[in-house]
């Protein structure tokens, strides 16, 4: 073969890429495949969002590496796959013009004039909808998340519209009238009727997060000596100082003071006097952390997640108020990445946004302590011998009672009490 021959096929080889798994860390073994955005001859622009894949922790989006055609799919949709596997073959742009063009490459052709955002992409995909039917309100008629929006809300107009009734639809409404007239009982005994007889179930498969989820809540309630110790807080002078500063606050550093900076810093504070709670076993070793990253449990579409907030012991309380309001947004887009949720050496879960009153929250392994934090109510309390209303929260701290004695954990829960109830020794660091 001449030098020209050769040349020419390292450059075609060249034009070849091979769409991987992304490096995992050493917590996440493996990933499985979720949802692939393109198929086989659409074109992808470079760092587009190409396979969502998704992790015990989180999912991730894939981008193209390249701009270019998708040449082949390696693992589907359901796959196991391994850190650095292939997921497909994207050929670059250049290679891709070269090939005789197909039917489908012709479509993907006509579908790349138009550009789709990445979220208003990701929204067609999970609601099964044909991208050709929605009209883009963005530049040169780009698609935007407001546009699918807006397409979906149009087609629940026409779904709910009454000619959209199906026969079965109005069958039951017809049966139910039928054993109303027919049966000479009471409302509540037509009630029970119809129920025995339209009794509905539906299976629904686990997804990989939630399943996982599940395996290490077991894994951590087999693996672990846990115990939970409870106290309460007034809530009133934090409450006073957020109220006397958050305008001034939200001004200053473009976010709102929430409670959640001021527990967090009293967990910062409380695990440099109990340094065991902030440790972790390996094996036969215990091993102390010397930073704090505490983790943040968020709610997402998916299921919980906890994000970290690296050294937060470095962390101005704005900060905290910053990352948190981000890990909120990124859980809710499915967005976090995994450097982001991976570590912790203390968790934070507030159970009191969704209205628990007092609950005994679960390790997060290989965490020894995680506090609970619940809603705030008006009690009546003891003050100098006299009875007040102070709106008080109930704390709960789960510990793993074989490295934290139960007397650590007491003073602790007790250390984060004090900097809560005078949050001026806190933010004075006395």
């Amino acid at each position: 073969m001449s030098k020209d021959s050769n040349s020419s096929a390292h450059s075609s080889q060249e034009m070849v890429h091979e769409i991987r798994v992304p490096v995992l860390p050493e917590s996440v073994a493996d990933a499985v495949v979720i949802s692939w955005y393109k198929q086989p001859g659409d074109y992808i622009e470079r760092d587009e969002p190409i396979v969502d894949i998704e992790t015990d922790k989180v999912v991730l989006e894939v981008p193209a590496p390249v701009s270019g055609v998708l040449e082949k799919i390696v693992e589907s949709d359901g796959s196991t796959v391994l850190a650095q596997q292939v997921l497909g073959i994207l050929l670059e742009q250049e290679q891709a013009e070269e090939a005789t063009l197909s039917p489908s490459s012709e479509i993907s052709e006509n579908k790349a004039q138009r550009i789709i955002t990445p979220a208003a992409q990701k929204m067609i995909i999970e609601n099964k909808l044909n991208a050709d039917l929605i009209v883009g309100s963005g530049k040169d008629g780009r698609v935007l998340k407001e546009d699918v929006l807006s397409s979906i809300e149009d087609t629940e107009t026409d779904t709910c519209s009454p000619s959209s009734y199906s026969p079965a639809a109005s069958d039951f409404i017809k049966i139910s009238e039928q054993a109303s007239r027919e049966s000479g009982n009471s409302d509540a005994q037509t009630s029970n009727a119809t129920n025995n007889v339209f009794r509905e179930e539906k299976r629904v498969a686990m997804t990989r997060l939630r399943s996982l989820i599940a395996q290490r809540l077991l894994d951590a309630q087999q693996n672990a000596a846990i115990l939970t110790t409870f106290n309460e807080v007034n809530m009133q002078p934090v409450m006073a100082l957020r109220s006397r500063y958050k305008e001034l606050f939200e001004k200053t550093h473009q976010v709102k003071l929430g409670f959640m900076s001021f527990f967090v810093k009293a967990a910062v504070d409380a695990l440099k006097q109990f340094p065991a709670v902030n440790a972790a076993i390996d094996g036969n070793d215990i091993v102390y952390h010397g930073y704090f990253d505490i983790g943040v449990a968020v709610a997402s579409p998916r299921g919980l997640v906890v994000p970290v907030l690296k050294n937060a012991e470095a962390m101005t309380m704005a900060g905290i108020e910053k990352n948190i309001k981000d890990f909120a947004l990124k859980a809710r887009e499915n967005t976090l990445s995994l450097d982001e949720i991976t570590g912790g050496t203390f968790s934070i879960t507030n159970g009191g946004v969704f209205g628990s009153l007092l609950s005994t929250p679960i390790l997060n392994p290989p965490q020894s302590g995680i506090l609970g934090m619940h809603k705030i109510q008006d009690r009546p309390v003891v003050e100098n011998g006299e009875i007040v209303i102070r709106p008080i929260m109930y704390l709960a701290l789960s510990y793993d009672h074989r490295i934290i004695d139960g007397r650590e954990a007491v003073q602790f829960l007790v250390a984060i009490k004090n900097a809560i109830e005078d949050p001026s020794r806190m933010l004075l660091e006395i």
